[in-house]
């Protein structure tokens, strides 16, 4: 009798512990185990992380980070890191952390327009993927692969189409790069192509042109008209003589490339670089800028008239005053200069 009270009790107890550890394992399983009061964070695991550097990562977040290692293992995760950018929101509980670290990689929405050099998308696109400023210039001035899909480095700007793409946060330098030459492919339609084609242009030429555009004029109904004027000029064998090629050629010499220049003075019309339209004939060896789609198809679908010359227009700022002969630009040009020399505006 005395035995099976003995008996009795060890089950009983058994059964308790049992209980005590399947309790244990259920909450750390399926309770909430957050520690933050928003409704949402996102967490970053770099390309080569470690479970340490995840746990690092997670440490603020998490309540009860001994739970979390003990489902993490359990599930296998500490051994198969997957860097990316995944999303945890408020009140999970270990499983569900788990499961969205290890399946969840949330893909970022990269956007960027507006830059006058590669280094500037460089920065522009390392600041939203992992892949940093360096990795990204040194990935798009690579001259196996500029001359692979016949860019050189001054076209390769060209390259790069601004708009917004979904993509992995950890996506290489590279890897951006190959994307990028496939948006390239799929903007340039054969229909575009055969439009470049009828206009005497290749798709490169059509880009360096429109950015000259896009620099012209912030107005985007009045960019098929500038397209208009340069083309006009283009056909008829003269020089651009576009004063943003002049600026550009400009800090091209100089390597000054933070410096605003709101006035073109004669002299610098005369300076000796392949970029300045007012001493060569010929289209810039690439674009001056970033043109953005608007400009592109200024010029792909660019007004027909006959115009040659055109001033800003100082009574409707933003747009121009457009003239077909040069004694009419003339008698506008000189309202332009008499209104920016009252406002002091000299360099």
């Amino acid at each position: 009798m005395y035995i099976k009270k003995i008996l009795l009790a060890i089950t009983i107890l058994g059964l308790i512990a049992l209980s005590v550890f399947s309790y244990y394992i259920y909450t750390s399983i399926f309770s909430a185990n957050t520690s933050f009061s928003e409704e949402e964070k996102m967490v970053y695991v770099a390309t080569g992380s470690d479970y340490k550097a995840v746990i690092d990562s997670l440490q603020p977040y998490v309540e009860n980070m001994e739970s979390f290692d003990l489902v993490a293992r359990k599930k296998g995760y500490a051994s198969n890191i997957q860097p990316g950018r995944y999303l945890i929101k408020a009140g999970m509980n270990n499983n569900q952390l788990v499961n969205a670290l290890r399946s969840g990689n949330i893909p970022v929405k990269v956007t960027f327009n507006n830059q006058e050099r590669l280094e500037d998308l460089a920065g522009r696109i390392g600041s939203q993927i992992e892949a940093d400023s360096t990795a990204l210039i040194k990935a798009f001035k690579d001259e196996e692969f500029l001359a692979e899909n016949n860019f050189t480095q001054a076209e390769a700007l060209a390259m790069y189409i601004p708009n917004q793409y979904e993509l992995y946060w950890n996506t290489s330098a590279k890897e951006f790069r190959s994307r990028m030459k496939r948006e390239y492919e799929r903007f340039w339609t054969e229909e575009k192509k055969e439009k470049a084609k009828e206009i005497g242009l290749n798709p490169k030429e059509v880009s360096t042109l429109a950015s000259i555009v896009h620099k012209e004029t912030v107005k985007i109904d009045e960019r098929p008209k500038v397209a208009g004027v340069y083309m006009n000029r283009y056909k008829n064998g003269w020089k651009l003589e576009a004063d943003p090629t002049v600026i550009y050629a400009l800090k091209h010499t100089t390597k000054q490339w933070d410096t605003i220049i709101k006035r073109v003075l004669y002299k610098d019309l005369e300076i000796e670089s392949p970029y300045n339209t007012y001493m060569n004939k010929e289209l810039p060896p690439g674009p001056i800028f970033m043109p953005d789609i608007s400009a592109i198809n200024a010029v792909l679908n660019y007004e027909n008239h006959d115009y040659f010359y055109f001033v800003a227009n100082v009574e409707n700022f933003g747009y121009h005053k457009f003239a077909k002969t040069l004694s009419q630009h003339n008698r506008n040009k000189q309202e332009y200069v008499r209104w920016i020399n009252e406002q002091g505006i000299n360099r």
